[in-house]
């Protein structure tokens, strides 16, 4: 059989040449392997480097839209509160209108006009309490001095059953207490019984 594949591709010496050309060819294949394999490595490495990159892109978009989200929710609730100015504005302007809200009992338009403006400060003190303005300590202190006002003091005494039934985990609930703990702290005041 070797004499046939002799005789058909030329005598043992020309073999021999083409069995070394094929062994060089091994080695040019052997590199060109080597170099995909490292070509291969690097490609997984840069792969994994874009990976890590996209994935801090996603996060640093999620915090912004979070962000985004969050200022959205207090633009609404700002709006929220101008709509509740623009009403109480309303209802100071013209005291028939205080019928129709059943807040207070029925008062001369001062005491009327008096209680609505210390509604008002009262909800400028939990929304700037509600977007970190202000601090428990700086809350307390603001309550303290509002206390020393005794037409806070009626306005506080005719809504605190009101607002003591207020969630404790809301922004109004929280000042509540804050302000409660407050008016108890006072030297001569204690908090009006629960009715």
């Amino acid at each position: 059989m070797i004499r046939g594949v002799e005789a058909t591709n030329g005598d043992r010496r020309t073999a021999e040449e083409r069995s070394s050309l094929g062994d060089y060819f091994g080695g040019v294949s052997a590199v060109f392997s080597g170099l995909a394999l490292l070509l291969l490595v690097a490609t997984l490495l840069f792969q994994q480097r874009e990976l890590r990159m996209q994935r801090l892109e996603l996060s640093l978009q999620r915090a912004e839209l979070i962000a985004s989200r969050d200022e959205l929710h207090r633009s609404a609730e700002a709006d929220l509160r101008t709509l509740h100015v623009q009403l109480t504005q309303m209802v100071m302007d013209d005291p028939s209108l205080a019928a129709v809200w059943n807040d207070f009992r029925r008062e001369p338009d001062s005491a009327l006009r008096q209680n609505l403006f210390a509604n008002l400060t009262f909800n400028h003190y939990v929304l700037a309490y509600s977007w970190g303005s202000f601090s428990e300590d700086d809350l307390i202190a603001h309550a303290e001095n509002l206390l020393d006002s005794s037409t806070f003091r009626r306005y506080w005494n005719a809504t605190r059953a009101h607002k003591a039934q207020l969630s404790p985990d809301s922004p109004e609930g929280q000042v509540f207490q804050l302000f409660d703990r407050a008016f108890a702290d006072r030297p001569q005041g204690t908090p009006p019984a629960s009715p």
